[in-house]
């Protein structure tokens, strides 16, 4: 005979392992909270409406006349629409060397903000050599002085090594960067020494731990010193007032502003101006939205021992 328990013993079993399974429900909101949400999301769009909006005349102007942009500037729709801002950009001025050297000069610091970053991240973080915290303290104070105190110094310098108003001057004082090291120390900091010990036990050098163990661990970081190395030199105008002269060294950002002058016709040439930066952004949205997920957080990457 087969024994059933009696409903006593069954509800006691339920509460000693957690009751009967239930289904979900799902919490309604009452009234007052729906119409709470419905005029969070309502600020919400209107305040994206608000930011977006300038982003959108700027497009629309780009494709408008000169008069039209001078007496409707705030209309979303060009009448008639043209293509003559881009034509007079890439056809009859200097603009593709603005982009040009704007391309050169990114592609170099970026490539040498990430690497001499995490070199100098690396030794901060992990070699112990003496004058290491003096050399964090500097770091961390050249952090807080502003950039534009810096300027006059960094023009003599650059002046008395005698690479003013060439490549090398504009892209050797931009090649580090203090954000970009403390950003990598802080990161090798989150990952346990114990993961180059093997390595150090097989005999590799300092450098081979730092190229092969721990830098492919720092992907994270690096995509972040990308990001913001890219979009920092991309925009960079003041070192390049500073550090060059000749017109066929002049950068997207020297150029654009240059226009206000009046370059490269008379009037107002809003068009011509919101072309040249709207053509600006491209690069560095691409770059944004292609490594967005991978923008470094502060838990992403660490490793537990």
């Amino acid at each position: 005979m087969t024994a059933t328990a009696s409903p006593e013993v069954t509800v006691a079993a339920e509460q000693v392992v957690g009751g009967p399974r239930s289904k979900p429900t799902k919490h309604r909101l009452s009234g007052k909270a729906l119409r709470w949400q419905i005029a969070l999301y309502a600020l919400l769009c209107v305040l994206a409406l608000i930011y977006i909006y300038p982003f959108l005349v700027q497009v629309a102007t780009s494709f408008k006349p000169d008069a039209v942009a001078a007496t409707d500037p705030i209309s979303l729709v060009p009448q008639p629409f043209t293509w003559a801002a881009y034509e007079r950009l890439f056809l009859r001025s200097d603009f593709p060397v603005w982009f040009a050297n704007s391309a050169v000069v990114t592609v170099f610091v970026t490539l040498g903000r990430v690497f001499f970053n995490s070199l100098a991240g690396y030794a901060l973080a992990r070699l112990q050599f003496r004058g290491r915290g003096l050399v964090f303290a500097a770091l961390v104070a050249v952090m807080a002085v502003p950039a534009v105190v810096l300027l006059i110094p960094k023009f003599l310098v650059i002046n008395q090594l005698g690479i003013y108003d060439s490549y090398a001057g504009m892209i050797l004082p931009l090649l580090v960067d203090a954000a970009g090291v403390f950003i990598m120390k802080n990161f090798f900091e989150s990952i346990p020494p114990s993961v180059e010990e093997q390595a150090r036990i097989d005999g590799a050098s300092t450098f081979r731990i730092f190229w092969s163990v721990v830098l492919p661990m720092a992907r994270p970081a690096l995509i972040t010193i990308v990001i913001l190395s890219f979009q920092g030199s991309w925009n960079e105008l003041s070192h390049f007032v500073i550090s060059t002269q000749s017109p066929e060294l002049t950068t997207l950002t020297k150029g654009v502003a240059s226009l206000a002058s009046g370059q490269l016709s008379q009037g107002s040439q809003y068009p011509l101006k919101l072309a040249a930066a709207a053509i600006m952004t491209i690069p560095v949205a691409v770059v944004f939205f292609v490594f967005q997920r991978r923008i470094m957080n502060a838990s992403e990457g660490a490793v537990k021992e």
